[in-house]
Protein backbone atom coordinates (compact mmCIF):
# COMPACT_ATOMS: atom_id res chain seq x y z
CA UNK A 1 0.00 0.00 0.00
CA UNK A 2 1.60 3.33 -0.73
CA UNK A 3 1.85 5.80 1.60
CA UNK A 4 0.17 9.35 1.24
CA UNK A 5 0.31 11.03 4.84
CA UNK A 6 -1.75 14.30 3.96
CA UNK A 7 -4.78 11.44 3.17
CA UNK A 8 -4.18 8.36 5.08
CA UNK A 9 -7.83 7.15 5.09
CA UNK A 10 -8.46 7.76 1.40
CA UNK A 11 -5.06 5.36 0.92
CA UNK A 12 -6.40 2.66 3.19
CA UNK A 13 -10.07 2.69 1.58
CA UNK A 14 -8.53 2.36 -2.03
CA UNK A 15 -6.33 -0.59 -0.77
CA UNK A 16 -8.79 -2.11 0.56
CA UNK A 17 -10.92 -1.79 -2.36
CA UNK A 18 -8.39 -3.15 -4.59
CA UNK A 19 -8.66 -6.46 -2.22
CA UNK A 20 -11.74 -7.24 -3.33
CA UNK A 21 -12.90 -9.60 -5.92
CA UNK A 22 -15.69 -8.14 -7.97
CA UNK A 23 -17.14 -11.59 -9.31
CA UNK A 24 -17.72 -11.92 -5.59
CA UNK A 25 -20.51 -9.36 -5.53
CA UNK A 26 -21.91 -10.16 -8.52
CA UNK A 27 -20.10 -7.29 -10.68
CA UNK A 28 -19.37 -7.71 -14.00
CA UNK A 29 -17.20 -6.36 -16.42
CA UNK A 30 -13.76 -5.51 -18.26
CA UNK A 31 -11.53 -3.73 -15.27
CA UNK A 32 -8.26 -1.28 -15.84
CA UNK A 33 -7.37 -1.68 -12.50
CA UNK A 34 -8.04 -5.07 -9.78
CA UNK A 35 -10.77 -4.56 -7.31
CA UNK A 36 -14.16 -2.83 -6.79
CA UNK A 37 -15.00 0.44 -8.55
CA UNK A 38 -15.61 3.18 -6.28
CA UNK A 39 -19.23 3.31 -7.22
CA UNK A 40 -19.93 -0.23 -6.24
CA UNK A 41 -18.35 0.05 -2.90
CA UNK A 42 -20.84 3.10 -2.76
CA UNK A 43 -23.48 1.19 -3.89
CA UNK A 44 -22.78 -1.96 -0.67
CA UNK A 45 -22.35 0.94 1.38
CA UNK A 46 -25.81 2.90 0.36
CA UNK A 47 -24.10 6.02 0.19
CA UNK A 48 -23.35 8.38 -2.20
CA UNK A 49 -21.09 7.83 -5.34
CA UNK A 50 -20.03 11.00 -5.11
CA UNK A 51 -19.27 11.28 -1.46
CA UNK A 52 -17.55 8.13 -1.66
CA UNK A 53 -15.37 9.76 -4.36
CA UNK A 54 -14.86 12.63 -1.93
CA UNK A 55 -13.42 10.55 0.96
CA UNK A 56 -11.23 8.84 -0.90
CA UNK A 57 -9.45 11.66 -2.38
CA UNK A 58 -9.72 13.48 1.07
CA UNK A 59 -12.32 16.05 0.37
CA UNK A 60 -15.26 16.86 1.99
CA UNK A 61 -14.71 16.49 5.68
CA UNK A 62 -15.12 14.15 8.67
CA UNK A 63 -17.30 10.98 7.57
CA UNK A 64 -19.88 9.99 10.48
CA UNK A 65 -19.21 7.23 12.80
CA UNK A 66 -22.68 5.30 10.40
CA UNK A 67 -20.98 6.22 6.71
CA UNK A 68 -18.08 4.71 8.14
CA UNK A 69 -19.48 1.42 9.85
CA UNK A 70 -21.59 1.01 6.26
CA UNK A 71 -18.26 1.49 4.52
CA UNK A 72 -16.61 -1.06 6.45
CA UNK A 73 -19.54 -3.58 5.77
CA UNK A 74 -19.15 -2.69 2.49
CA UNK A 75 -15.64 -3.58 1.95
CA UNK A 76 -16.01 -6.74 4.42
CA UNK A 77 -13.58 -5.28 6.89
CA UNK A 78 -12.42 -6.98 9.62
CA UNK A 79 -12.22 -5.78 13.32
CA UNK A 80 -8.76 -4.59 13.26
CA UNK A 81 -9.35 -2.92 10.07
CA UNK A 82 -12.64 -1.52 11.06
CA UNK A 83 -10.83 0.54 13.98
CA UNK A 84 -7.93 1.13 12.01
CA UNK A 85 -10.53 3.01 9.41
CA UNK A 86 -11.75 4.98 12.52
CA UNK A 87 -9.28 6.03 13.72
CA UNK A 88 -7.81 7.72 10.10
CA UNK A 89 -11.56 9.17 10.18
CA UNK A 90 -12.25 9.89 13.06
CA UNK A 91 -9.52 10.24 15.50
CA UNK A 92 -10.96 7.55 17.19
CA UNK A 93 -11.78 3.66 17.64
CA UNK A 94 -15.40 2.62 17.16
CA UNK A 95 -18.31 2.37 20.37
CA UNK A 96 -17.92 -1.08 21.42
CA UNK A 97 -19.99 -3.48 20.38
CA UNK A 98 -21.17 -6.35 22.34
CA UNK A 99 -20.83 -10.25 21.36
CA UNK A 100 -22.55 -13.09 23.00
CA UNK A 101 -19.81 -15.56 23.75
CA UNK A 102 -19.85 -19.15 23.00
CA UNK A 103 -16.20 -19.80 24.46
CA UNK A 104 -12.55 -19.14 24.02
CA UNK A 105 -10.01 -20.80 22.02
CA UNK A 106 -7.95 -23.80 22.55
CA UNK A 107 -5.20 -21.80 23.30
CA UNK A 108 -6.64 -19.93 25.92
CA UNK A 109 -7.75 -22.79 27.62
CA UNK A 110 -4.06 -24.65 27.68
CA UNK A 111 -2.51 -21.33 28.79
CA UNK A 112 -5.25 -21.42 31.74
CA UNK A 113 -4.51 -25.24 32.51
CA UNK A 114 -0.74 -24.38 32.90
CA UNK A 115 -1.42 -22.58 36.09
CA UNK A 116 -1.49 -25.50 38.69
CA UNK A 117 -1.86 -23.56 41.55
CA UNK A 118 -3.17 -20.41 40.60
CA UNK A 119 -6.80 -20.33 39.96
CA UNK A 120 -7.65 -18.70 36.89
CA UNK A 121 -11.36 -18.24 34.82
CA UNK A 122 -12.45 -16.47 31.85
CA UNK A 123 -15.63 -14.50 32.30
CA UNK A 124 -17.67 -12.17 30.16
CA UNK A 125 -19.04 -8.64 30.48
CA UNK A 126 -22.25 -9.78 31.91
CA UNK A 127 -19.91 -11.78 34.59
CA UNK A 128 -20.83 -15.40 33.42
CA UNK A 129 -17.49 -17.62 33.32
CA UNK A 130 -16.67 -19.38 29.99
CA UNK A 131 -13.54 -20.74 31.13
CA UNK A 132 -11.66 -22.32 33.87
CA UNK A 133 -8.74 -24.13 34.95
CA UNK A 134 -8.56 -27.03 37.59
CA UNK A 135 -7.36 -25.06 40.37
CA UNK A 136 -10.31 -22.51 40.49
CA UNK A 137 -12.83 -25.92 40.60
CA UNK A 138 -10.87 -26.76 43.88
CA UNK A 139 -10.57 -23.59 45.27
CA UNK A 140 -13.56 -21.38 44.19
CA UNK A 141 -16.41 -23.77 42.81
CA UNK A 142 -16.60 -26.58 39.97
CA UNK A 143 -18.38 -24.56 37.70
CA UNK A 144 -18.37 -27.71 35.03
CA UNK A 145 -21.29 -29.65 37.66
CA UNK A 146 -23.44 -26.05 37.19
CA UNK A 147 -25.29 -25.34 34.09
CA UNK A 148 -24.43 -23.15 31.86
CA UNK A 149 -27.03 -20.19 33.21
CA UNK A 150 -25.72 -20.83 37.15
CA UNK A 151 -22.22 -20.09 35.99
CA UNK A 152 -23.19 -16.33 36.82
CA UNK A 153 -20.32 -14.96 39.38
CA UNK A 154 -23.41 -12.82 40.61
CA UNK A 155 -26.00 -15.42 40.80
CA UNK A 156 -23.38 -17.86 42.25
CA UNK A 157 -22.55 -15.10 45.22
CA UNK A 158 -26.33 -13.93 46.06
CA UNK A 159 -27.88 -18.05 45.16
CA UNK A 160 -24.97 -20.32 46.07
CA UNK A 161 -24.83 -21.36 49.39
CA UNK A 162 -21.47 -22.76 49.31
CA UNK A 163 -19.82 -20.01 47.46
CA UNK A 164 -21.47 -17.42 49.65
CA UNK A 165 -20.06 -19.27 52.83
CA UNK A 166 -16.57 -19.10 52.14
CA UNK A 167 -16.66 -15.77 51.59
CA UNK A 168 -14.56 -14.21 54.18
CA UNK A 169 -16.55 -10.82 54.19
CA UNK A 170 -19.63 -11.57 51.94
CA UNK A 171 -20.92 -7.87 52.45
CA UNK A 172 -17.43 -6.38 51.23
CA UNK A 173 -17.29 -9.09 47.98
CA UNK A 174 -21.18 -8.70 47.55
CA UNK A 175 -20.57 -4.54 46.99
CA UNK A 176 -17.36 -4.70 44.98
CA UNK A 177 -18.77 -7.07 42.56
CA UNK A 178 -21.61 -5.65 41.63
CA UNK A 179 -19.60 -2.36 41.36
CA UNK A 180 -17.18 -4.09 39.01
CA UNK A 181 -20.30 -5.76 37.09
CA UNK A 182 -21.70 -2.12 36.66
CA UNK A 183 -18.71 -0.36 34.85
CA UNK A 184 -17.82 -4.24 32.89
CA UNK A 185 -21.36 -4.06 31.05
CA UNK A 186 -20.75 -0.26 30.49
CA UNK A 187 -17.00 -0.94 29.28
CA UNK A 188 -18.19 -3.39 26.73
CA UNK A 189 -21.45 -1.85 25.94
CA UNK A 190 -23.90 -4.72 27.01
CA UNK A 191 -26.09 -2.50 29.36
CA UNK A 192 -29.29 -3.66 27.16
CA UNK A 193 -28.13 -6.80 27.61
CA UNK A 194 -27.45 -7.53 31.30
CA UNK A 195 -31.04 -5.51 31.78
CA UNK A 196 -33.11 -8.91 31.99
CA UNK A 197 -30.44 -10.49 34.31
CA UNK A 198 -30.40 -7.34 36.77
CA UNK A 199 -34.33 -7.26 36.82
CA UNK A 200 -34.16 -11.12 37.57
CA UNK A 201 -32.14 -10.34 40.31
CA UNK A 202 -33.64 -7.38 42.01
CA UNK A 203 -36.68 -9.39 41.73
CA UNK A 204 -35.33 -12.55 43.17
CA UNK A 205 -33.01 -10.93 45.89
CA UNK A 206 -33.86 -7.92 48.34
CA UNK A 207 -29.87 -7.80 49.14
CA UNK A 208 -28.80 -7.20 45.77
CA UNK A 209 -31.82 -4.50 44.52
CA UNK A 210 -30.13 -2.57 47.86
CA UNK A 211 -26.67 -2.34 46.54
CA UNK A 212 -27.54 -2.46 42.85
CA UNK A 213 -29.50 0.85 43.63
CA UNK A 214 -26.40 2.71 45.14
CA UNK A 215 -25.18 3.10 41.83
CA UNK A 216 -21.57 2.35 42.92
CA UNK A 217 -18.75 2.08 40.40
CA UNK A 218 -15.48 0.03 40.70
CA UNK A 219 -12.72 -0.86 39.04
CA UNK A 220 -11.21 -4.51 39.75
CA UNK A 221 -7.91 -5.00 37.92
CA UNK A 222 -6.33 -6.47 40.88
CA UNK A 223 -6.52 -6.91 44.56
CA UNK A 224 -6.52 -9.37 47.19
CA UNK A 225 -8.88 -11.79 47.90
CA UNK A 226 -9.78 -13.85 51.20
CA UNK A 227 -11.58 -17.29 52.04
CA UNK A 228 -12.28 -19.67 54.36
CA UNK A 229 -12.11 -22.85 53.10
CA UNK A 230 -13.51 -25.72 53.79
CA UNK A 231 -10.30 -28.31 52.54
CA UNK A 232 -7.87 -25.27 52.66
CA UNK A 233 -8.46 -22.86 55.71
CA UNK A 234 -8.16 -19.42 55.37
CA UNK A 235 -6.32 -18.29 52.55
CA UNK A 236 -5.70 -15.61 50.78
CA UNK A 237 -5.43 -14.88 46.88
CA UNK A 238 -3.88 -12.16 45.01
CA UNK A 239 -5.77 -11.42 41.93
CA UNK A 240 -5.14 -9.95 38.28
CA UNK A 241 -7.26 -8.83 35.86
CA UNK A 242 -6.16 -9.15 32.03
CA UNK A 243 -8.08 -7.97 28.94
CA UNK A 244 -8.04 -10.14 25.76
CA UNK A 245 -6.85 -8.84 23.13
CA UNK A 246 -9.58 -8.12 20.28
CA UNK A 247 -12.55 -9.50 22.50
CA UNK A 248 -13.39 -6.25 25.10
CA UNK A 249 -16.63 -8.79 26.01
CA UNK A 250 -13.81 -11.29 27.92
CA UNK A 251 -11.34 -10.52 30.75
CA UNK A 252 -9.32 -13.44 32.42
CA UNK A 253 -8.46 -13.20 36.06
CA UNK A 254 -5.86 -15.08 37.93
CA UNK A 255 -5.29 -15.85 41.48
CA UNK A 256 -1.97 -16.08 43.33
CA UNK A 257 -1.51 -17.76 46.50
CA UNK A 258 0.32 -15.04 48.78
CA UNK A 259 1.84 -17.78 51.14
CA UNK A 260 3.75 -20.69 49.06
CA UNK A 261 2.63 -23.20 51.87
CA UNK A 262 -1.05 -22.75 50.30
CA UNK A 263 -0.09 -23.29 46.77
CA UNK A 264 1.75 -26.74 47.56
CA UNK A 265 -1.49 -27.36 49.55
CA UNK A 266 -3.82 -26.27 46.28
CA UNK A 267 -1.56 -28.82 43.92
CA UNK A 268 -2.00 -31.76 46.38
CA UNK A 269 -5.72 -30.89 46.49
CA UNK A 270 -5.94 -30.87 42.49
CA UNK A 271 -3.58 -33.82 42.61
CA UNK A 272 -6.33 -35.80 44.78
CA UNK A 273 -9.56 -34.44 43.11
CA UNK A 274 -8.13 -36.00 39.67
CA UNK A 275 -7.24 -38.75 41.31
CA UNK A 276 -3.35 -38.97 40.64
CA UNK A 277 -2.07 -39.33 44.57
CA UNK A 278 -3.98 -40.39 47.38
CA UNK A 279 -6.52 -38.28 49.50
Amino acid sequence: MTTDSSNALGTFLRDRRSRLDPAVFGFSGRRRTPGLRREEVAQRANISPTWYTWLEQGRGGAPSADVLNRIANGLMLTEPEREHLFILGLGRPPEVRYRAVEGISPRLQRLLDTLEASPALVRTAAWDIVAWNRAATVVMTDYGKLAPDDRNVLRLLFFNPDVRNIQHDWEAMARFVVGAFRADAARAGATSEVAELVDELCRSSAEFKRIWEENEVIAHGEGTKRLRHPDLGDIELEYSGFAIDGRPDLNMVVYNPVDPAVAERIRRLVAQRSGSVPA
